[in-house]
């Protein structure tokens, strides 16, 4: 496989490595929304996806750990590999093992213990709790699964295997749409139901990716005499994490800024309808996710290589691909969003609500495809710094504090909510390019 990274012809190599990576994220995608549209089902179904929605705030500062252990060590294990040091690359992966167990553990405990608290921060009612503890007490159960089989896939991926890879994520994801319906309508656990479905699915995808970085495949190998915290590791891999780390977890409590905004100009209404935006999201961003996934090994392994024209030529075809992606899924949610809200919900007035915050909620991606290359190029150069800065930049500096400013200017509450995020998507990506640009110049010498 190193061969191919440092020798085959970058459009291939690129395809051959997105292609699965992309198709990983489908998986994940149909894994993130098939629990809300079975919920969408049910009699109560509108309160039901606000409370699940509740859950993804907390679900996704969770899966923020996966990011800072596996996208922060995943690179430098790739960057290692292309030196040719595979003690160190295998080091990097036993030391971030280490820590997703650790983390999962401490995560598990503080939900159990203070689950409720924690869900009324974050936006619930006295309507839409019950549904949210219900889910939320037995998905924190299955937190070492996810955090296992999410965070190692990164280096699965960073070593060339993105079949492999990919099979983790479509493995969980058929598994869960087949079990929701069973212990949802089946078994009639309803909520319950689909928790369940979720943690078992999970942990199936956790054993595929240990038995595969135990097995004999594998380049790297998860090796017990590095499975321990080596501090001047951890702080190139925390340094290296952080940024997406940090883009993951504030996506939680931005969530969170949306959900309490929303419930107090439009009620539950409002917080079932901003869930369904959260899948929208994640329909264009997943994808982009999985281009970027597919060109990380190939950036990452012929930059310790030295091999600059080929880090430029897969940045430049990534970039290309991620920008058709974007500027097509928002043009097809601003003229038929009605068609995407309906998979989720009957509900008349739900639709009518959500349809016209789709449309303005998310313009501003239509660009989105090149802030996305922009931020996984430094990540897989090892100049997270940078990468940090945008990501703070578009949420904390911008993203956040709009949530809060415009409704204080615009007679439209709901409206003026939905308006922070195109604004400040459209700001970061301006202001990224101009960046990247010099960036590019100065680090591989662009002409």
């Amino acid at each position: 496989m190193n061969e191919r990274l440092e020798n085959e012809k970058i459009s291939k190599l690129l395809l051959s490595l997105a292609i699965p990576s992309i198709l990983a994220q489908l998986a994940t995608l149909i894994y993130n929304m098939v629990d809300r549209i079975y919920i969408g089902q049910l009699a109560d179904g509108a309160l039901a996806i606000a409370g699940i929605g509740l859950c993804t705030s907390i679900i996704t500062i969770i899966t923020a750990f996966t990011n800072l252990f596996g996208r922060g060590g995943a690179p430098l294990a790739s960057i290692r590999m292309g030196e040719k040091r595979m003690d160190i690359a295998e080091k990097i992966l036993g030391n971030c093992v280490f820590s997703l167990v650790i983390s999962s553990l401490i995560i598990m405990a503080a939900l159990l213990i203070f689950g409720e608290d924690i869900l009324m921060l974050f936006g619930a009612s006295e309507n839409t709790l019950p549904y949210a503890m219900d889910y939320l007490s037995i998905y924190c159960l299955g937190t070492v699964f996810v955090q296992l089989s999410v965070g190692l896939n990164y280096f699965i991926n960073a070593q060339g295997f993105a079949k492999y890879g990919m099979f983790t994520l479509l493995i969980g994801g058929v598994l869960n749409i087949v079990l929701d319906p069973i212990f949802i309508f089946g078994l009639h656990m309803d909520v319950a139901g689909a928790a369940i479905a979720t943690v078992i699915s999970q942990f199936v995808s956790c054993v595929w990716v240990m038995k595969f970085l135990l097995g004999k495949k594998t380049t790297i190998q998860i090796k017990k005499e590095y499975f321990k915290f080596d501090l001047d590791i951890m702080k190139r891999v925390l340094g290296l994490g952080f940024s997406p780390f940090f883009m993951s977890a504030t996506e939680g409590i931005l969530q969170v800024s949306f959900n309490r905004q929303l419930l107090f100009f439009g009620g539950d209404l409002a917080v079932s309808s901003m869930t369904i935006m959260l899948s929208m999201n994640q329909i264009l961003q997943l994808p982009m996710e999985g281009i970027a996934q597919g060109t990380q090994p190939i950036i990452s392994y012929n930059y310790g290589a030295k091999q600059y024209d080929r880090v430029k030529k897969a940045i430049s075809l990534a970039m290309k691909v991620s920008l058709i992606y974007s500027i097509v899924g928002v043009l097809l949610m601003e003229f038929i969003p009605q068609v995407f809200v309906q998979l989720f919900s009957n509900d008349p007035e739900l639709i009518e609500l959500a349809s016209r915050m789709l449309r303005v909620y998310i313009f501003g991606f239509i660009i989105m495809g090149a802030n996305s290359t922009y931020q996984q190029s430094y990540t897989s150069l090892g100049f997270g710094k940078i990468s940090f800065f945008f990501a703070f930049y578009r949420k904390i500096i911008l993203l956040i504090p709009l949530i809060y400013i415009l409704p204080i200017f615009i007679s439209d509450g709901v409206f003026a909510v939905m308006l922070a995020e195109p604004l400040s998507d459209l700001i970061t990506t301006i202001t990224n390019t101009f960046s990247f640009r010099r960036f590019m110049h100065k680090h591989l010498k662009t002409e």
